[in-house]
């Protein structure tokens, strides 16, 4: 069984194809459905963020589960297979581990270093889970991604500054936002991460607003805001200076209609919009109404962003080699762990013939002796043992090791399953943990997905 990467990013798309394959939460569980389906994929997580969109799979062959990928991102996308090629990535084995493990650890993020990353991957990888869509290769490499995450943040200073794509998009804000008053348009991960942003950052008064009103009041109480009522968005889009637009609607809200008849009692006070979401909360063309600054992700990703320092960026950089190497290892373990059961299980198959054949030959042994007789040869058997399967799987873990596991079954001719039979699919987590212990930073709303 073999580990597969593909995927799109700010790096190799534009935000029109992210927005055609982003994944919404209620459209996980059919999408690793589709996947898990396929001839060539046994296991799958989903990452869709507000800059990727991501498969890690298991496949039994590198080109037929690339093609099989391939195929369900360009359904989703509805868009040709060839033009789709163009802008994914692939990443296969070692490389696709190591990736998985830059991306938790913010190497990869638009905004380099960030922390909200690792809620996404835990809520990609929990939702998997209750799909039964991950199994024992994937559930290994997401939970040493997650581990890797923290342990970067925890001894580097990649996040000293707290970036987070919030803090990159109010930095673009024309006149600052300290002081001025703001509206936040959705009540989910990314929504309070923009309360707590501009909060932090001097802005007020402060207000937000959601469909489901329970949830803008809980992250209004949480915040220092007040809640206001969606459909009055006109109106409060009027008042404010600032507005953050952070929901998983499949459709833009914040027209271009609208925003005209929120401009027009504003006497040319300008007003400036921040769209973080996949898809787009704002229209594009809202950009071209007299005093309106949109702020998306493509200024974003196009802004020179303050970066982590080379010394940050190179110690993360350590890390995640070190914990690609140990990921690595448990993996090249793993997969000789069927041939060394196969080993012994051919001995005891041998012991077991021989002792039938004494009991035969030798009618007038006692129980007792027959016992005694039993447990030497066994303990013989496994004093034999012990040493190669030992040494072959410490020679297992090193670079080339796949091959002294070949020659073993090569020499004692065994029958050896398909080592992803040895990865079984039995669930680590159980719902509710993947979700647990996060910094808020990191933390992503289940209820309604962060972009």
């Amino acid at each position: 069984m073999n580990l597969l990467v593909v995927g799109v990013s700010h790096h190799t798309a534009p935000v029109e194809l992210l927005e055609r394959l982003s994944v919404s939460r209620d459209e996980t569980h059919a999408l690793l459905s589709r996947l898990v389906g396929t001839a060539y994929v046994s296991e799958a997580v989903v990452l869709s963020t507000c800059n990727r969109v991501e498969v890690y799979a298991a496949v039994s062959a590198f080109h037929g589960g690339l093609a099989d990928i391939g195929a369900v991102l360009a359904e989703r996308a509805g868009v040709d297979l060839d033009r789709l090629a163009g802008h994914l990535y692939v990443h296969f084995d070692a490389d696709a581990a190591r990736h998985a493990l830059r991306v938790a650890a913010g190497l990869d993020s638009m905004v380099v270093g960030e922390a909200q990353i690792l809620g996404q991957l835990r809520d990609a990888y929990q939702f998997a889970t209750e799909a039964d869509a991950a199994g024992r290769l994937l559930h290994e490499l997401m939970q040493h991604a997650l581990r890797v995450g923290k342990r970067v943040h925890a001894e580097t200073g990649i996040d000293q500054a707290g970036q987070s794509v919030v803090s990159a998009a109010l930095g673009l804000a024309p006149n600052g936002v300290a002081g001025r008053s703001a509206l936040v348009v959705g009540a989910g991960s990314m929504g309070a991460l923009a309360l707590a942003t501009l909060a932090r950052s001097g802005a007020g008064p402060l207000a937000v607003t959601n469909r489901a009103n329970a949830r803008a009041t809980r992250a209004a109480e949480a915040y220092g805001a007040h809640s206001v009522d969606f459909a009055g968005l006109v109106d409060h889009i009027a008042a404010v200076d600032l507005v953050v637009c952070a929901t998983a609607s499949a459709q833009p809200i914040i027209t271009t209609d609208l925003v005209a008849r929120a401009m027009a009692g504003r006497a040319g006070r300008p007003l400036t919009f921040f769209d973080l979401a996949v898809p787009r909360d704002v229209a594009p063309d809202v950009a071209e109404l007299p005093g309106v600054v949109l702020v998306d992700l493509t200024t974003i990703g196009a802004a020179n962003l303050a970066a982590p320092s080379a010394a940050d960026r190179d110690a993360s950089e350590a890390i995640v080699a070190g914990e690609v190497e140990a990921f690595l290892t448990w993996l090249r373990s793993a997969e000789v762990a069927p041939t060394v059961a196969a080993l012994r299980a051919r001995a005891d198959e041998v012991v077991a013939a021989e002792l039938h054949r004494l009991t035969n030959r030798r009618p007038d042994l006692t129980d007792e002796q027959r016992a005694e007789i039993a447990h030497a040869v066994h303990r013989v058997v496994q004093q034999l043992l012990h040493q190669p399967t030992v040494r072959v799987r410490q020679l297992a873990a090193t670079p080339g090791g796949d091959q002294y596991a070949a020659v073993l079954r090569e020499l004692f001719d065994l029958a050896v399953p398909d080592p992803a039979d040895h990865l079984d699919r039995a669930t680590e987590v159980a719902p509710g943990d993947a979700v647990a212990d996060l910094d808020p930073r990191e933390q992503s709303e289940r209820e309604e997905p962060t972009p």
